[in-house]
């Protein structure tokens, strides 16, 4: 799916209204009632996450049969509908899946259970970084110009709701599913609480700039001159733009730790990784001589 301008410039209000709603959440109802709740949402959501994400990798790696055998049976579900819409025809439902689909589901449902069970944070970390995967894999930014509004938009939104509010900050801590990247700061668990105390990296500071990261790349595709159809994921081409704005956004993810370690505060990650991003690209545009095109 592809995002539109009014998409980009609504997403940032549409984002602090679903923040707003998790805060006042934790704030009025039980907190392990609501993180109960989520831990579901996101266990679901997880097993159809992990199966898109690895599906593709044991078809790959796995024996040929996995990626070539497929399964197709339609079934007709027959149910007694009400008087009101008795006329309506039963509904037709076809299936086609492959054997690495079959067993990638089947390892992803086993694999969110014991997530919910345990809740560890490398499994954590497993589901992040699917979602991540799979949201920059089926949305996509139309052109430059709508990523920019996108980019901009959340940076003043990252910078509003961690230094202006507590609501960031209080739901990041607050909500236990994986909506953040965890890093333990030491391996030896904390003496009162015996957890690992944990550094985070929310999803979205990962899935935004990979948005605008992977226009870029079809950009350097696009001057590549390679064919859109059909797609070659094989194929070699030079990727000045995908390069550099990859470049500006570790610098700035660097500079997000360092003054995060250095100030012992919560820092908003796009408060230095949107000015990384955009800046290095235009500075590639500029010395390519190919802003216009940009």
């Amino acid at each position: 799916e592809t995002m539109k301008q009014s998409d980009a410039a609504m997403f940032p209000i549409m984002g602090s209204a679903s923040l707003f709603g998790l805060y006042c959440a934790f704030k009025f109802f039980d907190k392990d009632t609501v993180n109960l709740i989520i831990s579901v949402y996101f266990c679901l959501v997880g097993c159809a996450a992990l199966t898109a994400t690895f599906s593709p990798v044991l078809a790959s790696l796995g024996p040929k049969a996995l990626g070539s055998t497929w399964v197709s049976k339609h079934v007709l579900i027959k149910h007694p509908l009400p008087e009101s819409i008795g006329g309506a025809s039963p509904w037709d439902i076809g299936v086609d899946c492959n054997v690495a689909d079959i067993l990638a589901f089947l390892a992803s449902v086993a694999f969110s259970l014991m997530y919910f069970q345990t809740k560890h944070w490398t499994m954590n970390n497993v589901l992040g970084i699917c979602f991540c995967l799979q949201g920059i894999e089926r949305f996509s930014l139309g052109t430059y110009k709508i990523g920019a509004i996108l980019l901009v938009g959340l940076f003043f939104y990252d910078i509003f709701w961690v230094f202006g509010t507590d609501v960031m900050v209080t739901v990041a801590k607050s909500l236990d599913g994986p909506i953040k990247i965890l890093f333990p700061r030491s391996l030896v668990p904390h003496a009162e609480s015996g957890r690992l105390e944990m550094s985070l990296l929310g999803l979205g500071d990962i899935v935004i700039p990979g948005f605008f990261l992977a226009l870029l790349l079809r950009f350097d595709a696009h001057n590549a001159n390679l064919p859109y159809f059909p797609t070659n994921i094989h194929a070699s081409f030079p990727k000045p733009y995908f390069h550099s704005a990859l470049i500006g956004y570790v610098i700035g993810l660097g500079v997000t730790l360092y003054v995060m370690i250095a100030f012992e505060a919560a820092q908003p990650a796009l408060l230095y990784l949107v000015p990384a991003c955009l800046g290095s690209s235009l500075l590639c545009a500029l010395a390519r001589g190919e802003l216009k095109e940009l």
